[in-house]
């Protein structure tokens, strides 16, 4: 009756195997560490970034524990704050003798202390929020007027387009702040173009008035278009960000939407502001241009001291060779809807393929039709910096959308190129108006103080479960404990990230999950009160208290699901240990503990009394409590 097959006891002993595996890791801690990093987005470190970190450190007498190589960056593990701290000068003065011009970003950061062996499971701690492993806090505020002016900017350059293949001629268009004006020297065409804007863009307002002998048509976006356009700039700000540090390995960042123009980042383990600041910076911007060929253009790129012609800049290309380029951007990062590496059919050389959206495949068509035999430069724009990441000449009308980038790249750059594409570019610019750093002293209090809690939470539970139910609530102290070690495993497994109120949700799992046992355990009491057999009353009890347990879980589940759909920031960050807790607790509360049980009295046929504690039998004449123990 009450028996496990053997499939069921080893479902239980897997489970506590694995729960042990993965739950090990978050017993070693972190250890201060180093962090090297290019200060170029998509640029890899040299090849010998090791060999030249190990002399620094050695000429400084620093021994580093141990050294992590990744894509992107090299991690030198130390003993000490101390040791960090005087590593990360010898570090920054020897591989960036330049302050003006860095090549290398050096930063404080915290790696695990946990074993090689462990990650041949893939097991890794799970991550800590801000508040338990410190880290880096930012308020941004977003310059709306400027998305705006952004907007307004796009809207004149299609409008001279539209204007031009309607020839609807036309004095002049200029813009003002977030208005444009359109300068017309006769009613009719100012009337066709009027009809043209409002069939085109409906969200824009006309409004007509005379200047001197020419009549000005003002456009201006309406309020709704307005809000709208600042909606999506502060969405995709989020989105580039999230990209952006995605891409560079911060782990688990949390960026978010604050109020109708500010964005709160928090880089957890990133320990100074100077190498976080970076990160939110590294955002390259795509833009398209002509090549100036006249000959005045050709003698500024040939020397640096020539004056380059009136509306032109002049860039440099990965080669060091200069590149005089017209002001005039044809096309943005905007209309770019994706960008992968790839190859060249033709000549089988790396190259990025980039997919433009509908607008802009439109104007790349006109502008290879129109400058067939010219130069058109790719230029990638990162703080502030431009750079020709190739100028080819246009051979024919490029239609479809389809646009390829190729020359003096190999097939690293192109997948680097490819990346910084797709995390895209800031629709407007942004302002840190907070910032603050949450050292991890101040963490690992917080983790002490939260581990306590659980502790103190468990040996409270345990303790009275032991005293009113004597051995079966040793038993339920042994699940509870199960489950608090599949609850850790899971969250290290799916690499969520823990917070405080994550810690205080673990606390009341504990609470939640030994309900359950008090529900079969009062069963079995009941049964035996009616004067069923020990073993009969076992088997009842765990069965009639089923119903009642996943009814109280799927309730309790839902308002969970609830705060995690509904939920951010530590809202979510308590709703996913409360989901995963009640999913553990239900195994380790009904599954595991019967097992015990059944691996305690089911082996004896002849079972006359269980170890539950006191048993109340009003039935009997002589009122007296009855002990099976």
């Amino acid at each position: 009756m009450n028996r496990y097959s053997i499939w069921k006891y080893l479902t239980i002993v897997c489970a506590l195997l694995i729960g042990g595996l993965y739950t090990l890791p978050n017993f070693f801690g972190e250890s201060p560490a180093v962090q090297i990093s290019s200060a170029k987005s998509g640029q890899k470190l040299p090849a010998d970034i090791q060999t030249q970190v190990e002399t620094i450190l050695k000429s400084a007498s620093i021994v580093p524990t141990a050294s992590t190589f990744e894509p992107g960056n090299f991690k030198i593990r130390l003993n000490s704050n101390d040791e960090q701290l005087k590593a990360k000068d010898a570090l920054q003065l020897a591989l960036n003798p330049n302050s003006g011009n860095q090549s290398f970003v050096i930063a404080l950061n915290l790696v695990s202390r946990s074993p090689g062996w462990l990650s041949l499971f893939h097991a890794s701690p799970m991550y800590l929020g801000l508040d338990l492993r410190g880290g880096v806090h930012f308020m941004l505020q977003v310059d709306m007027q400027a998305a705006l002016t952004k907007k307004a900017e796009s809207i004149a350059g299609d409008l001279r387009s539209q204007l031009r293949e309607k020839s609807l001629r036309h004095s002049g268009i200029n813009r003002v702040d977030q208005s444009i004006d359109i300068l017309f020297r006769d009613t009719t065409t100012l009337i066709a173009a009027k009809a043209l804007i409002q069939d085109q863009w409906p969200d824009i307002n006309t409004t007509e008035k005379a200047q001197g002998s020419e009549l000005v048509l003002t456009l201006n976006l309406n309020p709704d278009a307005a809000r709208k356009v600042q909606q999506q700039a502060l969405k995709q700000n989020i989105t580039t960000l999230h990209n952006r540090i995605n891409e560079l390995g911060v782990a688990e960042p949390v960026i978010q939407q604050q109020g109708l123009d500010r964005i709160v980042v928090q880089l957890p383990g990133v320990q100074d502001t100077a190498k976080a600041k970076d990160i939110l910076g590294r955002t390259a911007t795509l833009e398209i241009r002509l090549v100036d060929d006249s000959s005045e253009a050709r003698s500024a790129e040939l020397s640096t001291s020539s004056i380059v012609p009136f509306g032109d800049e002049r860039f440099l290309e990965r080669t060091g060779q200069a590149v005089v380029v017209k002001k005039q951007v044809l096309l943005t990062g905007e209309n770019l809807t994706d960008a992968q590496p790839g190859f060249d059919s033709q000549t089988q050389e790396a190259a990025v393929h980039l997919t433009l959206d509908a607008k802009g495949a439109r104007i790349f068509r006109d502008v290879t039709r129109e400058n067939v035999g010219k130069r058109m430069a790719i230029l990638l724009f990162e703080k502030g910096k431009g750079e020709v990441v190739t100028a080819p000449v246009i051979r024919s009308e490029i239609g479809g959308g389809r646009v390829q980038i190729s020359g003096r790249m190999n097939t690293v750059e192109a997948n680097d190129v490819a990346l910084l594409l797709r995390a895209g570019s800031l629709a407007a610019p942004m302002e840190i108006i907070e910032e603050r750093t949450i050292g991890p002293s101040l963490g690992a209090e917080n983790i002490e103080k939260g581990f306590n809690s659980v502790t103190w939470g468990f040996v409270g539970v345990a303790a009275f479960m032991i005293f009113y139910y004597m051995l079966f609530g040793f038993f339920s102290s042994v699940a509870l404990g199960v489950n608090l070690l599949l609850l850790v495993a899971l969250l290290s497994m799916l690499q969520a990230t823990l917070t405080l109120p994550g810690m205080a949700a673990m606390a009341l799992v504990l609470g939640m999950a030994i309900d359950a046992n008090v529900l079969i355990n009062e069963r079995v009491r009941e049964e035996l009160r009616l004067g069923i057999s020990p073993q009969a009353a076992i088997h009842a009890g765990y069965d009639r208290a089923w119903a009642t347990i996943l009814d109280s879980n799927v309730t309790t589940l839902i308002a969970g699901l609830a705060l995690l759909a509904f939920g951010s920031g530590p809202v979510r960050g308590f709703a996913v240990v409360h989901c995963l807790g009640i999913l553990t607790s239900m195994f380790s509360s009904v599954f595991f503990s019967r097992g015990l049980v059944n691996f305690w009295y089911g082996r004896q046929k002849r079972l006359q009394t269980v170890s539950i504690g006191t048993v109340w039998r009003p039935e009997l004449s002589d009122p007296k409590l009855h002990s099976d123990q």
